[in-house]
């Protein structure tokens, strides 16, 4: 009888420590969700958006040191659908090179900044519907004998760190001398001093460069296809923000919208 009753203790005993653990897990792992990043920007009071600083004509600085430009325009379209207000808007400088690092590590909500969707960095972060498509192409100056992509081989060729042009460059012209830079007006600054012979880089990018200084020249041909999308952190609690960037691009879409911003911007 007596051991009868130690083994039914053992048993309740075993029950109130499972029951126990479940619940304490359950409680810690509800402690360790992340907060709802759309919830977040609404009791902030705006939005945070990561953009480039030296890409005429996609983010750039006025002449009244204002950040302008198609991105910035996406970036108040998407705050005016969460706040009715595009002014409440906070806009972050970011390079190619650490735009995604700004990104993951939370410093910007999303990032809207030219970026490529490709393979890798849907590994890392998840992308809106694209925005506009680029092709990629090559700046040279104006008495350069580079007329196509083959007579980049054994040449210096500048290219933008964290961009697609340095995977595609080495792919496509593997003997290539491949220097990188931090930004654009690094790149064409070596060009011009004779330091690189060419700059590979998406050509609605590279075509500004040509409109202002006539002794440089793009190619006509473009070597790649480049859809620019919007960067979203990856994760659940990001779910409601990334569908909230969807419906804009897609309302800017089939409002014609996009259509009257890439020709303010003169994209098309």
């Amino acid at each position: 009888m007596k051991k009868r009753v130690l083994i039914i203790l053992a048993i309740l005993i075993a029950v109130i420590l499972t029951a126990a653990f479940c619940l304490w897990d359950g409680y810690e792992s509800k402690q360790l969700e992340m907060p709802d990043t759309y919830k977040t920007i609404l009791n902030r009071g705006y939005l945070i958006v990561g953009v480039k600083a030296d890409t005429k004509p996609f983010g750039f600085k006025d002449k009244d040191g204002k950040l302008a430009g198609l991105d910035v325009d996406i970036a108040k379209a998407i705050a005016k659908s969460i706040f009715r207000d595009e002014n409440k808007l906070k806009l972050v400088s970011v390079t190619p090179s650490d735009r995604l690092i700004k990104l993951t590590t939370g410093d910007v909500d999303i990032v809207i900044a030219t970026m490529t969707v490709t393979p890798q960095r849907m590994d890392l972060i998840d992308f809106s519907h694209s925005y506009f498509i680029a092709g990629q192409t090559v700046l040279v100056p104006k008495d350069s004998k580079i007329t196509a992509l083959a007579d980049l081989a054994d040449e210096n060729v500048g290219v933008i760190f964290g961009t697609t042009a340095e995977k595609n460059l080495r792919t496509l012209v593997p003997t290539a001398k491949v220097f990188g830079y931090k930004t654009y007006n690094d790149a064409y600054n070596a060009l011009k001093s004779g330091i690189i012979k060419a700059i590979t880089s998406d050509e609605t990018i590279l075509r500004n460069y040509a409109l202002d200084d006539k002794t440089v020249r793009i190619l006509n041909k473009r070597y790649s296809k480049e859809p620019y999308a919007v960067g979203v952190r990856k994760g659940k609690e990001n779910k409601e923000l990334l569908e909230r960037v969807n419906f804009v691009i897609k309302t800017l879409i089939t409002s014609n919208s996009i259509n009257r911003l890439y020709a303010k911007w003169g994209l098309r």
